[in-house]
């Protein structure tokens, strides 16, 4: 069964839709990283214009775009950092497929995007999030990785700066705090919110109106203005032996191993 399912939104404007299908909270683990990343590269070669990533809505389900890292398989690695490391890699080439897009992309997220679902939409062009269905509970979007030990890499860090101003992304990266989607429009971390089962429109709306404009200036000028989060996620500024060192460290393993007891519960 594929993870990541792939439709025609708009064939005449050459828009295709990029839908995480891995239930029931579509946590990114290297099989659905790869597939990810291979199907953003397909969709360009294959002369789409435009993309919406999206994940798989259901009535019944957990409203979750990406639940980020697949902790309990990380955790299942063990000691094996070699292991560890091409699983933290897959994350990283996806997100820089999704910064380097040579074609503008628009994030539907039809429910809360902890972590690495929140790093993934940093990485779009335009991020649309849903208004939840339930008031009192509302849905979440941020970087919460300090409350279980871990500090963002200095590139994702800057991903979030340039949305929300430094002063904002330091309270917010520090506390690992994730605020809700109403929240989350006022300080500009999403575009636009939409009704949970009309995100997708709305995207495809936002790169109707994109892709209207003169191609070679639009593309040239988004180029330009994007450089700085293709930089942010080079090697260099994730520090990934660093961020692993901090993995093993005891304090981040028992914050992770009760992580994983509160999901099961």
């Amino acid at each position: 069964m594929s993870l990541v399912e792939t439709s025609t939104l708009d064939s005449a404007a050459g828009i295709v839709e990029l839908r995480l299908a891995r239930p029931p909270v579509n946590a990114l683990n290297p099989a659905l990283c790869v597939e990810l990343r291979n199907a953003i590269h397909s969709a360009v070669a294959g002369g789409a214009r435009g993309i919406v990533l999206s994940s798989a809505y259901r009535p019944d389900a957990p409203t979750v775009f990406s639940a980020g890292l697949d902790v309990p398989h990380l955790l299942s690695l063990g000691d094996d950092r070699d292991r560890l490391r091409e699983a933290w890699e897959s994350f990283f080439d996806v997100a820089r497929a999704l910064a380097g897009a040579p074609v503008p992309v628009a994030v539907a997220m039809p429910g809360h995007a902890p972590a690495g679902g929140c790093v993934l939409a940093l990485c779009c062009d335009y991020r649309v999030m849903a208004t939840s269905p339930d008031p009192s509970r509302p849905l979440r979007i941020g970087l919460n990785e300090t409350q279980v030990g871990l500090a963002v890499p200095p590139g994702v860090q800057h991903l979030l700066r340039r949305v929300v101003g430094a002063h904002r992304a330091e309270r917010l990266l520090v506390a690992g705090e994730m605020v809700d989607s109403e929240h989350a429009l006022r300080i500009g971390l999403v575009d636009e919110l939409a009704p949970i089962d009309v995100v997708v429109e709305h995207a495809l709306k936002w790169l109707q109106g994109t892709l209207a404009l003169p191609a070679d200036a639009m593309l040239q000028t988004r180029a330009i203005a994007r450089a700085d989060i293709v930089q942010a996620l080079e090697p260099a500024n994730i520090v990934l032996d660093r961020f692993l060192d901090a993995w093993y460290a005891p304090g981040t393993q028992q914050a992770l191993h009760a992580l994983v007891a509160r999901l099961r519960k």
